[in-house]
């Protein structure tokens, strides 16, 4: 179940004709000694989530640190809000920007509700003593992640997937106009990724936010990400829309996959097919044959498919798992000529296997390909 942000989040609608936004323009990081990240470019405005991705070591959480001054940059400028964060003072900073880090906070005797606390804290005097309202601040926060029945628990013994929550939620209580995560989502089981994700982009439509974040899981980075920076070595690679940067043949190339495939349309990994002459023919379609593929592989059997639409979504893995696939042109009807194919292939393996139970127009030669596998002895009951 999606969690909607409630009516009652803390923070406030943001004046529309403000665009707060952080750009990093000619920045150069050393980590270490190394040139991390060199000359690397980009602006994110408001309303907006940037995704980074890019394989392990590339620089991601480099990255992240350095425009929020975590770790010194050693050339160009990163702006937040159009004024160098570097003549800001730690206060100003904290007034506009929060974030969450991987690290495993391990804070001695602190609650839930203490750690969201200290997200007030840039609005507190110098002895950091809560008002009233900063009290009710903090609680509509934990409200907003759905976390205020944590606020007595110890925050060192409460899961992963709550105590990301709270750390979106003291992030939520510092009021900020951007938020930075680094990999919010790698500790969290399916559920708690999409209620993070959800709340995420809930406030970033309702509150005019602007989120920063890495992840790991591209298929989440694809369907939340307005932008998408990719990191490659010391440089960003390609920065632009998911529809831009998710094709397969590019995130082949920034991962440098040689194992395996990734279906950018699915947005989804499929394992390397197995190798060798068919020896069985699956008639699919419409989603019917995708299972049957899938075991297949498992049990490295090699296998051919057919006849598959090249818009039938069992097209997509077919092409990535079997042998051979005999295909047909989108909303035409199965020609002679890839009927006779997919009988020649059939007549060569050792059994048949019929998932589809949906025959109409276009497929109807799919029907005399089952029965012609009937009539030959090789269709396998399933």
């Amino acid at each position: 179940r999606m969690v909607p942000v409630p009516s009652n989040s803390i923070i406030p609608e943001r004046d529309l004709g403000k665009t707060p936004v952080i750009e990093c323009s000619h920045l150069g990081i050393d980590f270490g000694g190394l040139r991390a990240v060199d000359d690397f470019n980009f602006t994110v405005g408001a309303t907006e989530i940037a995704g980074l991705i890019g394989p392990n070591g590339a620089g991601k959480s480099t990255i992240l640190k350095s425009i929020t001054r975590q770790l010194a940059t050693i050339s160009g400028t990163v702006y937040l809000d159009k004024e160098k964060m570097a003549k800001m003072t730690n206060k100003e900073v904290s007034q506009k920007l929060a974030v969450v880090l991987t690290e495993r906070m391990r804070p001695e005797l602190m609650t839930c509700e203490d750690i969201v606390a200290t997200g007030r804290y840039p609005y507190t005097g110098t002895l950091g003593i809560l008002s009233a309202e900063d009290k009710t601040k903090v609680k509509k926060s934990m409200e907003t992640v759905h976390a205020w029945d944590l606020k007595d628990r110890d925050f060192t013994a409460i899961s992963d997937g709550q105590r990301q929550r709270i750390l979106l939620a003291r992030a939520i209580c510092q009021e900020p106009e951007i938020i930075v995560l680094d990999e919010p989502t790698s500790f969290l089981d399916i559920r708690h990724k999409l209620e993070l994700l959800t709340i995420l982009k809930q406030m970033v439509l309702d509150h005019q936010l602007t989120v920063i974040m890495s992840l790991h899981e591209l298929d989440l980075a694809q369907k939340i990400s307005d932008k998408v920076i990719c990191v490659h070595g010391e440089y960003i690679e390609k920065y632009g829309a998911p529809e831009e940067i998710f094709t397969s043949e590019y995130i082949r190339k920034l991962y440098g996959i040689t194992r395996g495939s990734y279906n950018a349309a699915f947005g989804c990994v499929e394992m390397d097919p197995p190798r060798g002459e068919p020896q069985v023919f699956v008639i699919g379609g419409n989603g019917s044959g995708i299972p049957y593929y899938r075991k297949l592989q498992r049990q490295g059997i090699p296998f051919a498919a057919g006849v598959l639409h090249t818009n039938d979504v069992d097209c997509q893995v077919a092409g990535a798992l079997a042998d051979q696939v005999i295909t047909e042109k989108p909303f035409e009807s199965i020609s002679q000529e890839s009927y006779d194919k997919a009988v020649e292939l059939m007549k060569k393996c050792q059994k048949v296997i019929c998932p589809l139970k949906d025959f109409g127009t276009v497929n109807a030669a799919n029907r005399e390909l089952l029965r012609l596998a009937r009539e030959l002895g090789i269709l396998a009951e399933l």
